[in-house]
């Protein structure tokens, strides 16, 4: 790969970016079309979930190659992201850019640890590549799966009509008694009804609730929101304030519907209210959105598996200067694990 000589130029502010017009327009909703890739969500961690944000740019004009990294640790930089980001992937107009990018950071760090990149689109290739040239020794392994649905033009109907048939049947006997309903904008009561639902959920505690309202507010407020609630039908009939039992938050962009959060309360469990709203959202965000891709984030829980068609891998990439004796250790375990899988193999 020919070498570009280039200025790279660190943010720990990520509010700076904005100053820069083509480097705000290329992060903006305009140019990206999933959350995990904007300037708005990596504002959002950096004020409600405690990384240290370095965003790294090189490139002049709107050529540009952007990362964000966490800088809390000064010597090993790792991905800006937690546990509500899908995946995580550099942003770039030249691919060519990266190799400067990943040269210049070996002034600033001994280690450079990227989790849940995809490949789907060439970003975990593109990487190692770029700081293998750039003189780092790169460690791929893949660290999660993400589950996913093509619809491939099927309408609702289609598509549930390939659903295993035990989601079928439970579908069948249950949904007449749930009631659904799905909000398109952001909605303060039904926020309350989703928080207080994942409180009495099987969910742990939830990472960051000032972050993942602030990101509902937004998404809310560009039409991208589905918030869904599920009631017991016969309690709404009789009671019509009575409190939802299930709940859950999908956001749609780019022809993508994003699961994001899902919970219903434990004592109604019965009903299968979880079920019955995933599928009110899916013929929703199908029939109605006209999406192509339904992406139901990282994790292999079986209950995907029902509704997903497909799975994708996500990687961790393990950057390191090889010449640094605190990156030796590290070295050492990675090349014993790997000569004892070519031993297992032999």
């Amino acid at each position: 790969m020919k070498d570009i000589v280039v200025e790279t130029t660190y943010h720990r502010d990520v509010k700076e970016v904005q100053s820069d017009d083509a480097l705000a327009a290329l992060l903006s909703d305009d140019a990206q079309h999933a959350p995990f890739d904007r300037l708005d969500w990596w504002q959002g961690l950096a004020e409600h979930c405690g990384p240290q944000p370095l965003i790294v740019t090189t490139g002049t004009g709107a050529d540009r190659a952007v990362l964000a990294l966490d800088c809390t640790d000064a010597g090993h930089l790792r991905s800006l992201a937690n546990w509500y980001t899908f995946r995580f992937r550099p942003i770039f107009t030249t691919e060519a850019l990266l190799v400067p990018l990943a040269r210049s950071l070996r002034s600033r760090c001994r280690r450079v640890t990227l989790n849940g990149v995809p490949d789907e689109d060439g970003s975990a290739t593109s990487l190692t590549r770029a700081f293998r040239s750039a003189g780092w020794v790169v460690h791929r392994i893949v660290c999660d799966t993400n589950r996913v649905l093509a619809v491939e033009g099927r309408s609702y109907a289609d598509y549930i009509t390939a659903r295993p048939g035990k989601l079928r049947t439970t579908l069948k006997r249950k949904s007449a008694k749930v009631a659904t309903r799905i909000l398109t904008h952001f909605d303060e009561a039904a926020w309350a009804q989703y928080e207080a639902i994942y409180a009495e959920s099987w969910k742990p505690e939830e990472g960051s609730p000032a972050f993942l309202r602030a990101f509902a507010e937004r998404e809310g407020a560009a039409g991208r929101l589905r918030l869904a609630l599920a009631h017991a039908a016969d309690d709404l009939a009789v009671h019509p304030g009575c409190p939802a039992i299930a709940a859950q938050m999908w956001t749609v962009e780019g022809g993508t519907a994003f699961i994001h959060k899902l919970a219903h309360r434990e004592a109604a469990k019965p009903l299968s209210p979880g079920s019955v709203l995933t599928a009110a959202l899916m013929r929703h965000v199908i029939d109605d959105d006209g999406v192509a891709t339904v992406d139901f984030g990282t994790g292999d829980d079986p209950y995907k598996r029902d509704w997903m068609e497909q799975q994708r891998p996500r990687y961790r990439l393990d950057m390191f200067r090889p010449l640094n004796p605190r990156n030796w250790p590290a070295l050492a375990k990675i090349g014993a694990r790997a000569l004892a899988a070519v031993a297992k193999r032999s």
